[in-house]
């Protein structure tokens, strides 16, 4: 399979970005449209946006996000095009190589050339907004040099696990077209210990009957790498009012309400992409794969990519290989595996869009019979009273009698996907009696307590996912929930009872009670310390430092998973975990646990939050002599609400966030499109170190002590800081 390898080309080019070239006809265009946007930034920064139509508002929109973050989108487009290691070199490469297989930028073409005139307006809108601020700083620099307004269809979902692989990983697509020996499944990673993209999230509905003011409320509650959306307002006189959280570089509101309707979106567990292991020969100097008896040629694509190598850019060419399946990104036991999702689609964007301007449950609905989010689960209320879930939007039928989380037999068309499924066919909750809708990235079958969708009813790769302490600890506090405000809402949001405690410590104390004298002795004041926790985490507690310390060991012994799929199952693997620690190791691993901190701070007895911080360094690098704010959340992983993803890095002693809690709301809708809310964000708005706005929600973040959003423009004047029209 030498054929494939990647190679070097046999020129150099030099490095560089592209400053934004307008013509003439272009520059007059962008100033039409500035003109006919208002924008009003009020006193945290958040951009209000106003104009009589769609289009000019998302022109106006992509202008104020460049203005608080253009790499963000322009690391968002490097990462969606497969162009990533043009800038950060080789070690992107195989990232690049399978975007550029799975999106095909042709496609995006063609979508937007055929799209309606109303909607191509508006991804019109999207490059000029971008390229108007290029054109207005010129010393911004682009590696795409202008931005096209089919780029907007490289992505069309705002989620930060954005593209399905079917669980193939990214080393098999290295090992694969680089020409190295197939190894089989490499099984991910067992350790508890956070990934740098976290993708878990939390979403509330709640029902009129457990509110005071006898209005449904949403919790929004998405957990992210920091810094990873904006917050906006968007108003037109086409009937757009939306408010919520932008992911960068994209023009819709991913993440919020409007008048009448909000919706919260969750990472998705749902199988909605699949491997098909495909029996390949090779003939006469080509491929072929097997299909119902037959021999059918693979399909070859080339693709160059630019990489950064030094001070130059080298090209690589690789021949792509495809079935009609889709990409082959790997192999395993001698199979090529073929991915077969839908990563991409004009139907995609325009879902997204259209459940921004729905205005009762029946629009909603409608907006979502798309059936293109192919990565997310919806939590939904409303102002009639309306709450709702579903687990994910696109749906494959498929032979429920197969095993969908493995690769499945290519060579046959009994595995082929049987169209798609209705949305009320997939695993969905309307207004449960129970009062209220959970989603924690975890299994849908206790979403609603007793009302929850029963698991029989459905096909298993509907739902495969199992359960995690974040949603045991959901479900507790909301089946008990009554009479809620915003407020109460907020605070059980931020609750930081940590529910994994409760299945780790009472193996741990029987271990404990019966070990010799001497074990007791040395253990006996942690123990003693832990017993008497509450298992709340918190600024000045000992007991959180040492609980994560110990815990994160202990859960490492949780059985490897042989697929996604089952890594979400967290409850039952840390079960099974335990079962195979004997006493002694439980009482090892906390002497352990007190040795490490011992070593790294000179005790153990350290308060969390004196070594857990918040800091947004101008720089990126984290310094134990600038100042930071003590921090009492957790990782979600121990069950706790509230996700603050820490770690120590190279330089530092002390643990800083980097992943978590972002955009964060609470929405009451009340009668005749009257909404109330209160929301924050990670640090603040701008990006830009020298604004009043990077870390002025900081403390409000850290403390669950929301601001209140300026929904109703009167009073978003009454709190303006600063009006103008873009390029001003």
């Amino acid at each position: 399979m030498k054929s494939h390898i990647l190679a070097p080309l046999l020129f150099l080019l030099p490095i560089f970005a592209i400053a934004q070239k307008a013509t003439t006809t272009e520059i007059t265009r962008y100033n039409r449209e500035a003109k006919a946007v208002t924008i009003i930034r009020d006193n945290y920064g958040v951009p209000h946006i106003y104009a009589a139509t769609d289009a000019d508002v998302v022109f106006g929109l992509m202008y104020s996000q460049c203005e608080d973050n253009f790499k963000g989108i322009e690391d968002n487009y490097l990462y969606q095009l497969g162009r990533q290691s043009e800038v950060d070199g080789p070690g992107k490469l195989y990232t690049d190589v399978q975007l550029q297989m799975i999106a095909d930028s042709a496609e995006a073409i063609n979508d937007y050339k055929t799209s309606p005139e109303w909607f191509k307006k508006i991804m019109d809108a999207f490059a000029d907004g971008i390229n108007y601020y290029l054109y207005k700083h010129p010393e911004t620099k682009s590696v795409f040099g202008t931005y096209k307004p089919w780029y907007a269809l490289m992505f069309t979902d705002g989620s930060v696990s954005a593209t399905v692989t079917g669980g193939l990983t990214l080393n098999e697509t290295q090992r694969f077209y680089s020409g190295a020996p197939d190894i089989g499944y490499i099984n991910v990673p067992h350790s508890y210990e956070p990934d740098e993209r976290e993708i878990g999230s939390n979403g509330y509905a709640i029902s009129p009957s457990k509110t005071a003011s006898k209005h449904a409320m949403l919790y929004i509650n998405p957990h992210v790498p920091f810094y990873f959306r904006s917050e906006v307002e968007l108003v037109s006189e086409e009937g757009l009012n939306v408010y919520g959280a932008v992911t960068w570089g994209q023009f819709f509101v991913y993440q919020g309400f409007n008048p009448h309707c909000g919706w919260m979106h969750t990472s998705s567990n749902a199988d909605v992409g699949d491997l098909y292991a495909e029996k390949v020969t090779k003939k006469d100097g080509k491929y072929y794969y097997e299909y119902d008896g037959q021999q059918k040629p693979v399909t070859e694509r080339k693709l160059v990519l630019n990489v950064k190598e030094g001070d130059k850019i080298v090209p690589h060419t690789i021949t792509g290989f495809y079935t009609h399946h889709g990409p082959v990104l790997g192999s395993r036991n001698g199979k090529w595996l073929a991915l077969k999702a839908d990563n991409r689609s004009y139907k995609a964007l325009l879902e997204s869009w259209l459940i921004t301007k729905a205005n009762t449950f029946a629009e909603y609905k409608k907006a979502m019979d798309l059936l293109n989010n192919a990565t997310n689960n919806t939590v939904y209320a409303d102002d009639q009273g309306n709450t709702a879930f579903w687990y994910g939007n696109f749906m494959p039928k498929r032979d429920p009698k197969l095993d969908w989380t493995q690769p499945v037999d290519g060579t046959t068309s009994a595995t082929e996907w049987q169209g798609l499924h209705t949305l009320d066919e997939i695993v969905h909750v309307y207004n449960p009696a129970t009062g209220f809708i959970i989603n924690c990235n975890s299994t849908p079958y206790t979403s609603s307590g007793a009302s929850s969708p029963d698991k029989t009813k459905y096909p298993a790769y509907m739902a495969p996912d199992g359960q995690n302490y974040r949603a045991v600890n959901a479900i507790r506090l909301f089946s008990d929930a009554k009479d809620l405000t915003i407020d109460k809402l907020i605070n059980l949001g931020y609750d930081h009872y940590l529910t994994s405690f409760d299945v780790l410590f009472p193996p741990l104390f029987k271990a404990y009670d019966a070990a010799n004298d001497s074990t007791k002795n040395a253990l006996k004041e942690p123990i003693q310390l832990l017993r008497q926790w509450d298992k709340r985490s918190g600024v000045n507690s000992v007991a959180t430092t040492l609980a994560t310390e110990w815990g994160n060991r202990v859960m490492q012994a949780a059985p490897r998973a042989r697929s996604s799929e089952e890594g979400t199952y967290q409850t039952e693997r840390v079960a099974a975990g335990l079962k195979t620690l004997s006493d002694k190791q439980l009482l090892t691993d906390l002497s352990e646990a007190m040795r490490n901190l011992q070593t790294n701070y000179g005790d153990w007895h350290i308060k969390w939050g004196d070594i857990n911080r918040y800091q947004r360094p101008a720089n990126g690098v984290f310094d134990d002599n600038a100042p930071s704010i003590p921090v009492g959340q957790v990782s979600a992983t121990f069950g706790e609400l509230p996700s603050f993803v820490s770690r120590a890095s190279r330089n530092t002693k002390k643990r800083y966030g980097s992943s978590g809690n972002s955009f964060i709301a609470a929405i009451d809708f009340g009668p005749n499109g009257h909404v109330t809310a209160k929301s924050i964000m990670t640090g603040g708005q701008s990006t830009d170190p020298k604004s009043p706005h990077f870390t002025d929600q900081a403390e409000g973040y850290v403390n669950g002590k929301f601001k209140d959003v300026l929904f109703y423009k009167a009073d978003v004047l009454k709190h303006a800081e600063k009006t103008y029209h873009p390029g001003e």
